[in-house]
């Protein structure tokens, strides 16, 4: 049964809030100020109707918007949407003393890797996103937050996702736009048979992917997927985390070899397959420490086979469980580290200790990267600009920036 609610405020998720009796109901794709009907059950409601709209509410860029769990504030206006945004940042960070910038956007159908969803029924295969907080899969025929490549191959990927599926569960499909050519990276389809993994290879020839990877193994590989990082070529390994847009990507290259520009020895942290540290040897020596085998090995070849760079070299090493230490770091005169959601609590404590006079922190989740910058200004630094920066549209997600700095202290 649907009940009428007024929404107070946008949650972290994107949600529309409104307050009742038993607690904040959470209502997906509604606005601030808006008068709602939904169907709650518990502490979340389904949006029925939108009696009274926000003046901020527009119409969504995508037919599949309210289905499609891929996007939650389409509906909201461009600019207060950039706004609410950063506000995420400021928020985290509050207690923190320093300017946020401006948040960088992201363009529309600029993403260049998705995680589709595959599932086989009686009528066929279905291949789109999830339906939000629902297993239910999606069908969609168009993405505008996804490279023009992405979508006009959505149907030779939904013929191949039957091809290589052995499953009657559902199953993912990571596909990333490289220079050579889409890299498909299935996970979860069932193993297959040999006749099975032939056809899927011809088909994957025929529409000219770069690769085809299941569980991480390589079934077919007609061109190796590469991507640039500044000037260095790196053929990137199945399933490689890469920046959801190039731009993104760029931008925070650009910020953080500014900060580091008169570093002549460069740490990077958590570096993956080089996005940061293949562009900053172009003028510093770089030491690249990264746990997954796979991403560091790719970086290792980029670099070795690049011209125009000074000298990478790299390291595999966990740094949840075994963090550099200060005198480690004290080796470098430059760091950089972008941890994943989870941030870098006890490598940020280490850094505190330490020497390096020039710190860039990029993170993806701005709640602990409050906690880090928090570790490395009671250690002493100063936190100089937070930049955040959109490369999830129309999502909650949301990059930061932040670059530091400290006197060189006597040791």
């Amino acid at each position: 049964m649907s009940a009428r609610f007024t929404i107070r405020k946008l949650g972290s998720q994107g949600d529309g809030i409104a307050e009742t009796e038993s607690g904040d109901l959470f209502i997906p794709f509604t606005l601030p100020g808006e008068t709602v009907t939904a169907a709650r059950e518990r502490d979340r409601a389904t949006l029925m109707a939108v009696l009274e709209a926000s003046p901020l509410r527009v119409d969504p860029a995508c037919r599949h918007f309210t289905e499609c769990g891929g996007c939650a504030l389409q509906h909201f206006e461009t600019e207060a949407y950039r706004g609410w945004k950063r506000e995420k940042v400021v928020h985290a960070l509050k207690g923190i003393d320093c300017e946020i910038g401006e948040l960088v956007a992201c363009a529309p159908r600029s993403r260049r890797r998705v995680v589709l969803a595959a599932r086989r029924t009686e009528t066929g295969m279905l291949l789109g996103f999830n339906r939000h907080l629902s297993p239910e899969i999606i069908s969609i025929s168009e993405c505008p937050i996804s490279l023009p490549e992405i979508v006009a191959a959505l149907g030779p990927l939904k013929a191949l996702a039957g091809l290589i599926c052995a499953t009657t569960k559902s199953f993912r499909m990571a596909v990333t736009v490289t220079a050579s050519g889409l890299d498909v990276a299935a996970h979860d389809p069932g193993k297959l048979g040999e006749h099975q993994r032939r056809i899927a290879s011809n088909f994957v020839i025929a529409q000219g992917f770069a690769r085809l990877s299941i569980d991480d193994e390589i079934v077919i590989e007609p061109r190796k997927p590469v991507v640039m990082f500044g000037s260095v070529a790196v053929a990137v390994p199945p399933g490689a985390f890469l920046q959801a847009t190039e731009a993104a990507e760029q931008t925070m290259a650009e910020i953080v070899g500014g900060h580091l520009k008169r570093a002549k020895k460069v740490a990077d942290l958590f570096a993956g397959c080089g996005s940061f540290a293949l562009r900053l040897a172009a003028k510093s020596e770089v030491h690249a420490v990264e746990g997954d085998a796979a991403a560091l090995s790719a970086l290792d070849r980029g670099s070795r086979f690049a011209t125009g760079i000074k000298r990478v070299t790299g390291e595999r090493r966990d740094l949840f469980r075994r963090p550099l230490t200060f005198k480690e770091l004290n080796a470098f005169d430059g760091l950089v580290f972008d941890p994943p959601r989870a941030g870098a609590e006890d490598q940020s404590k280490q850094i505190a200790r330490s020497d390096v006079p020039f710190v860039a922190a990029v993170s993806c989740n701005p709640v602990t990267l409050a906690r880090d910058l928090r570790i490395l200004i009671d250690g002493g630094y100063s936190l100089k600009s937070v930049t955040p920066i959109d490369q999830f549209l129309w999502s909650s997600h949301v990059e930061a920036v932040a670059l530091l700095e400290r006197p060189k202290r006597r040791r």
